[in-house]
């Protein structure tokens, strides 16, 4: 028998499962549990223990078997293998510890808004708070599954956040501390088997992670491109997408009261177009207002009975009153808000739309020194995707102290774990069979770097996405910036001509050009260190800046 049908078995023969049961009884089951409290507002508020206040990388692992190997990039260090042997251990484990427990909760959906690729997912825990959160995350079960390609192909997942191993079975299997102690925590895949085991993590967003990588892995074998971004969709019906990592302005900017959105952070782009995979959203919350981020506030803070609300709040600081505190960070500065889209106003309910026909990179610059627009040609398309470039601040982390190059391949590099090539071709292929421009966004700074310089005016980045997305840079003059091979316009509507060349705003041009000069070195050095023997194809090498 599989292990799948080993998890059937418990399940079959438990007393307290509980199958789909109404989101009202998994909210009232949080609270009366203890799992969660209720704020002010109707919001449900809960605290993980201090190892689970984010992700757990370390404890992330893949099985590597003989047949799938040649699909992923082993070289990444977030690829982490481990052998059949061990998941299975892990993956017993799990059901040794369901049998124990007084209540099971199933919920049966599918990651993907198409019914063409969705997958049916099948979770299993003994928390109503983690069932609820795949109430938020994942989607309903369509009445069309049996037409996706994944139909008779259920992945099978189970998550015990508040469980651990025990560590002594596991030496030399999992990740070994400094004081030659063995991990008690685990998040694992199963591509081939379609199976996921989460052990020791409370963290919610691992469950959205662990599913996310998932579809990055199974996608490409079917011809679709996963990618971890925004899209939404204007009046005239043109989707568009937008990619950045954490401070570029994603979230911000593709809230557009003129433009539905169809998801904030992960979709697939298969022959038919766009899809969201998911159906909510998962927000950061530190440092959250009304004022910069009123459709993230009110999905989370409207007032509701607490039985109808079923927003989770992670890991932010609430007071006795009930009344939230998104500024302190003494928990965690990644506190999160889990909601489901239709809390938001502007939203395309079904979270498909046809192909893009435009696709923003975001990139904070801190150097000051890339252009706040730039146009890019499949080849520069395909190099800036595999960089996914953005700069941490200082303030960011301790010890940062000066702006720091960061370099996430495709904007989510943790969660793509199949061979660079294999995401970077088909965007290439994907662009010019569907005539899709791509640009670069920097929101970063202008005049100098940080600490010199400011931030490029918002309204302004606002006026270049809109003439990008309405296509009213096509008969614009462009000129090149030699150090990053980049094509810029000479003049954009409702932006100074002056602040689209960047060496222009700085008061010392040799400055910048020393300042530029370096960032490409660094360009260079990353691209030959994580790419130099992956294949890449001459042309979009020669797009690197420094080379």
């Amino acid at each position: 028998m599989s292990l799948a049908d080993d998890l059937n078995d418990v399940l079959d023969g438990h007393d307290g499962v509980e199958i789909n049961p109404t989101r009202e009884s998994l909210v009232d089951r949080s609270v009366e549990g203890g799992e969660a409290f209720v704020s002010k507002n109707g919001a449900l508020a809960t605290w993980t223990p201090p190892e689970s206040t984010a992700r757990t990388p370390k404890d992330t692992v893949i099985v590597k078997r003989e047949e799938s190997q040649g699909n992923i990039d082993w070289d990444s260090p977030n690829n982490i293998p481990i052998d059949e042997e061990t998941f299975d251990m892990a993956f017993n484990d799990a059901l040794g510890l369901l049998q124990e427990k007084e209540t099971i909760y199933q919920t049966d959906r599918v990651i993907g808004a198409d019914p063409g690729f969705a997958l049916p997912t099948k979770t299993v825990t003994d928390k109503s708070l983690t069932a609820l959160f795949t109430y938020n995350m994942f989607r309903p079960v369509p009445d069309s599954i049996d037409e996706s390609i994944f139909s008779d192909e259920e992945f099978n997942f189970v998550v015990l956040p508040y469980n651990k191993l025990e560590s002594s079975r596991y030496e030399g299997r999992l990740r070994k501390f400094s004081d030659g102690t063995t991990s008690n925590m685990i998040v694992a895949m199963d591509f081939d088997r379609k199976l996921g085991v989460v052990i020791g993590s409370a963290y919610l967003g691992t469950v959205k992670k662990l599913m996310f990588t998932v579809m990055n892995y199974l996608l490409p074998g079917e011809g679709i491109l996963p990618l971890h971004c925004s899209a939404n969709e204007g009046e005239d019906g043109e989707s568009a997408l937008l990619l950045g990592l954490s401070g570029t302005g994603k979230t911000t900017l593709s809230a557009d009261p003129d433009r539905a959105l169809l998801g904030d952070d992960e979709h697939g782009w298969s022959e038919d177009g766009i899809a969201n995979f998911e159906n909510g959203c998962y927000a950061k919350l530190i440092d959250l207002e009304r004022e910069e981020e009123p459709e993230i506030w009110d999905a989370i803070m409207h007032e509701d009975d607490y039985l109808d609300h079923g927003a989770i709040v992670e890991n932010a600081l609430m007071y006795p009153n009930g009344e939230f505190d998104f500024f302190d960070t003494r928990l965690t500065p990644n506190s999160r808000g889990s909601y489901p889209l239709e809390y938001l106003t502007n939203i395309k309910p079904s979270s498909v739309s046809g192909h893009p026909c435009t696709i923003l990179f975001l990139t904070a610059d801190a150097n000051g020194v890339i252009p706040p627009i730039s146009k890019l040609d499949p080849n520069q398309a395909m190099l800036w995707f595999l960089m996914g470039y953005t700069s941490k601040i200082p303030g960011t982390e301790t010890g940062v102290t000066e702006p720091v190059s960061v370099f996430s391949r495709f904007f989510g590099e943790p969660f793509m774990p199949r061979n660079p090539d294999d995401y970077a071709e088909m965007l290439g292929e994907k662009m010019k069979e569907y005539g899709t421009d791509v640009y670069l966004i920097n929101t970063g700074w202008t005049g100098g770097p940080y600490g010199e310089g400011e931030r490029i005016n918002l309204s302004y980045t606002r006026a270049m996405v809109d003439a990008a997305l309405n296509c009213e840079l096509d008969c614009t003059e462009f000129e090149e910036d030699e150090n990053f091979h980049l094509k810029f316009p000479r003049s954009c509507p409702d932006v100074p001509d002056e602040v689209l060349n960047p060496r222009d705003t700085w008061s010392d041009p040799k400055a910048y050009d020393e300042r530029a000069q370096e960032l490409a070195r660094q360009f260079s050095s990353h691209f030959d260190e994580a790419y130099g023997d992956k294949g890449i194809e001459e042309e979009v090498v020669k797009a690197c800046p420094g080379k």
